[in-house]
């Protein structure tokens, strides 16, 4: 019953996660090549790693046990599986730093990020190749030992894996509002403590207390529950992370579009302002040409242009008289000159005077003038 749980554990095991690592690498390779940030597409491929070390350590596993006729309880199986184990918390950790969401990270997360990747696998491995030394050579110098007694170097690692885990996608997916999923990650750390006890406990102690098939049967549900809750878990958030970045991208491309709207807008009041002045302008100049043109019509006589400008250089508190008197002719022969004037130039009623003097202003007649007004 045993071998035969064991051989199911690791097929399922090597097929599932090898099958979701080729997949993980696509969507990697696709990532990269659509050019998504290198957090994001690190974090894709370190979760990529961790179920190719869980899918290759079962294939293995599965030729130890059924080809090559290992007992699942001979050292080197044990140590294979340690090394799996701990290849895989080593993978899960570089990839938390991944998990975005806004606030205050973890104390293993920021640990984990002080290090480059290549320098926190350095250290990973020397610290436990280390450790792992004072256990193997305790566990062959001493028979009585079990071989269980290595997980001991697994176990702390894979407490502290899991509290992360757990901590970081709580926040991911409430960040995201996506609160029912505190439940599946509640039950996925739930599973991996179920399986460092199983790790921790020799079978030899455990049917002391429970029933050998259950303890047996326990470990190899909860050993392959909790690597596809890990493999579903964080395909969500990564389809969620997508989904939302997607969201984003289009959001700022949205405001991008109202900001370009915005500053059109703002242009082409400017060019309405800048459109009136200039039709201002042009009315202005229109003006003065239909003066002008006015003028070249008028057809005065030198000796009409010469009253006007007297009249215009006396100003409108002089009369009529006065001008007349400074140019040594009689005042009615000054008067049939104004009247000629304001008849071609079509003026009557009221104000004539004012009315001679502005368009003799206006017209420049001045340099006409041969008297100036007494000082």
């Amino acid at each position: 019953m045993e071998s035969v749980l064991t051989t199911i554990e690791y097929s399922v095991t090597a097929i599932v996660c090898i099958l979701s690592a080729v997949v993980i690498q696509r969507i990697y390779l696709k990532e990269r090549k659509r050019g998504s940030s290198v957090k994001t597409t690190a974090g894709i491929k370190w979760f990529g790693w961790a179920i190719w070390a869980w899918g290759i350590g079962g294939l293995i596993n599965l030729l130890l046990l059924a080809v090559l006729s290992f007992n699942a309880s001979d050292k080197t199986v044990i140590f294979w599986g340690l090394a799996v184990s701990l290849a895989n918390s080593l993978f899960i950790l570089l990839s938390l730093p991944s998990i975005e969401y806004e606030g205050k990270r973890g104390w293993v997360v920021s640990m984990v990020t002080r290090f480059q990747p290549r320098e926190f696998i350095g250290l990973y491995a020397v610290i436990l190749t280390m450790i792992g030394f004072v256990f193997i050579v305790s566990s062959y110098s001493n028979t009585a030992i079990s071989n269980h007694f290595i997980w001991l170097i697994d176990i702390p690692i894979s407490i502290i894996v899991a509290i992360s885990l757990f901590i970081e996608l709580n926040k991911a997916f409430i960040a995201r509002q996506m609160k029912f999923m505190l439940l599946p990650t509640s039950i996925l750390f739930f599973l991996i403590l179920v399986a460092v006890t199983h790790r921790i406990i020799p079978q030899d102690q455990a049917i002391a207390y429970v029933d050998q098939e259950f303890w047996r049967l326990l470990g190899s549900i909860t050993a392959i529950s909790f690597k596809f809750l890990f493999i579903l878990l964080f395909s969500i958030l990564l389809y969620s992370w997508k989904f939302l970045s997607e969201n984003e991208m289009h959001q700022s491309r949205t405001q991008e579009l109202l900001d370009t709207t915005e500053a059109m807008t703002v242009q082409l009041q400017k060019a309405k302002s800048a459109e009136k002045e200039y039709l201002a302008t042009i009315q202005q100049l229109e003006d003065r040409l239909q003066i002008l043109q006015e003028a070249q019509q008028i057809n005065l006589s030198e000796r009409q242009k010469e009253v006007l400008a007297n009249l215009a250089a006396f100003g409108a508190s002089a009369s009529y008289t006065d001008v007349a008197n400074a140019m040594h002719i009689s005042v009615d022969g000054f008067q049939t000159h104004i009247h000629q004037i304001k008849k071609q130039l079509q003026i009557s009623g009221a104000g004539g005077k004012e009315q001679l003097i502005k368009f003799a202003m206006t017209n420049d007649y001045l340099r006409f003038a041969t008297v100036s007004p007494p000082k």
